[in-house]
């Protein structure tokens, strides 16, 4: 990855685990940093967790990119960084950002975790930032472990020495798990035994919601807040959906993680392809006529009644997962974030876009047709 993106790249145990570390490395704590409102909670809470104040910025309405016009000049003359999200793979305007940044004098760090294989204006996402946090639960599809990329060779002791010391000491058991899980979920996928291993997951109390969303638990969180930066007071928050973010790996779990990142070019060509092929159907984001096709993620089609086409999803065993809805801002309120200044087409997005797995491309377009599942119409202005 370092001979991809021309930077130095340091192992991580996780994408959250590498945002928290270069938000402590390059942010002061009680700073403010300008943020996607469609993302994961995870994010807002591994911020959180920094010391920082989260400022929602408005979004473009197509693919839920960071709209810099909107952002007003009193937001952007009180920041002190900017965190990407490229979602789903879909950059945010990355060499505008970087450029904005310089000006103030303030950081850009990217959150890569959908975009190991984006690019925007002929460089990699993660090639622009400070620092970029990558997952390889992601694409490669190892379901542990990430990567944090950075432009100074200098740099690579210090963060070294900082990772080790938010380290959690590597675990037998943890290791026995993360090698047989591979195995398991085959097994449950054959059987058909989806439902009753999302019970047993709730039984042991790894999976720990009932909506999108996560409980936000506000008096709990008013109290962490007086511990930030900590990522212990936000322990609960941030490791929701991975217990094991912070466990140092023993040799089964690297030795699967190369494995797998060595068949990454395999995985980016069938992505681009199934992402293509979800471009061309009539739920599809405009694109800009000439636009690359990144090998995205999840596609976001947007659909007029995005809960009857994951409950049509669902019917033929599609699960329909990465919903960021409602926005950030409206879910966690003033008491934890500033909200969007132009928050109409966050909201807007999150309410109808249906990310869908490109690997998957066409049994889905197949169970939309049936459906009679509709077109969102994009709203104009705010």
């Amino acid at each position: 990855m370092g001979a991809r993106l021309g930077r130095e790249c340091l192992y991580v145990p996780s994408c959250r685990l590498g945002l928290y570390l270069a938000l402590r490395h390059w942010c002061e704590p009680g700073g403010k940093i300008l943020m996607s409102p469609v993302n994961d909670d995870v994010i807002l809470f591994v911020v959180l967790a920094a010391g920082l104040r989260p400022v929602q910025a408005p979004l473009s309405a197509t693919d839920g990119s960071i709209d810099m016009d909107a952002v007003p000049d009193t937001v952007w003359n009180g920041l002190s960084a900017v965190l990407t999200t490229n979602l789903y793979g879909h950059p945010d305007p990355a060499r505008p950002l970087r450029e904005r940044c310089d000006r103030l004098g303030i950081p850009l760090i990217e959150d890569a975790a959908h975009a190991i294989g984006s690019v925007t204006d002929g460089k990699p996402v993660g090639s622009y930032g400070d620092a970029a946090a990558f997952s390889l639960s992601k694409h490669v599809g190892a379901k542990a472990g990430g990567f944090l990329a950075f432009a100074d060779p200098a740099l690579r002791a210090p963060l070294e020495r900082a990772r080790d010391a938010l380290l959690d000491p590597a675990r037998l058991t943890a290791e026995l798990a993360y090698a047989v899980r591979p195995y398991a979920e085959s097994a449950v996928r054959g059987l058909r035994l989806a439902p009753a291993a999302w019970w047993v997951l709730r039984l042991l109390g790894l999976q720990e919601r009932d909506a999108i969303r996560m409980p936000l638990r506000p008096a709990e969180l008013r109290q962490a807040l007086d511990s930030a930066p900590s990522p212990t007071a936000f322990h609960s928050w941030v490791r929701v959906d991975m217990h094991d973010y912070r466990i140092a790996p023993g040799r089964l779990r690297l030795r699967r993680l190369g494995h797998l990142l060595g068949r990454l070019d395999e995985r980016l060509t069938a992505h681009r392809a199934g992402t293509e092929r979800l471009l061309s159907t009539r739920w599809a984001p405009r694109i800009q006529a000439g636009a690359t096709v990144q090998p995205l993620f999840r596609v976001p089609l947007l659909v007029a009644d995005r809960d009857a086409a994951v409950a049509a999803l669902a019917r033929h065993r599609v699960t329909t997962g990465y919903l960021y809805d409602p926005p950030l801002d409206t879910y966690a309120g003033e008491t934890f974030t500033d909200p969007s200044p132009a928050p109409a087409r966050a909201a807007w997005f999150a309410r109808h876009a249906l990310p869908v797995d490109p690997l998957r491309a066409g049994p889905v377009i197949d169970i939309l047709t049936s459906a009679g599942t509709g077109t969102a119409r994009e709203p104009h202005g705010d």
